[in-house]
């Protein structure tokens, strides 16, 4: 059974973990930092418009939900990476 507390709540901490990240990259500045922060805008207009089109054609907010866990899960993983 698909609960959506909990999968929000989920979204919400692993989000904070890629905030972190982020922030260290962004702080550090450099050519790193400026690429950073113009693929967190990309990517963050990329994911809204994946999440309205997924709502239009008829998607459930759980699919949206899921999609975005699996975005910041590849945050994660790229930003830990370097």
């Amino acid at each position: 059974m698909y609960n959506p507390f909990f999968s929000s709540l989920m979204l919400a901490i692993e989000a904070q973990r890629v905030v972190e990240l982020r922030l260290v990259r962004l702080a550090w500045g450099g050519s790193e930092g400026l690429a950073e922060a113009q693929s967190m805008v990309i990517e963050k207009v990329h994911a809204a418009g994946e999440a309205v089109t997924t709502l239009m054609f008829g998607g459930s907010p759980e699919t949206v939900i899921a999609r975005y866990r699996e975005h910041v899960a590849a945050n994660t993983k790229r930003l830990l990476a370097v």
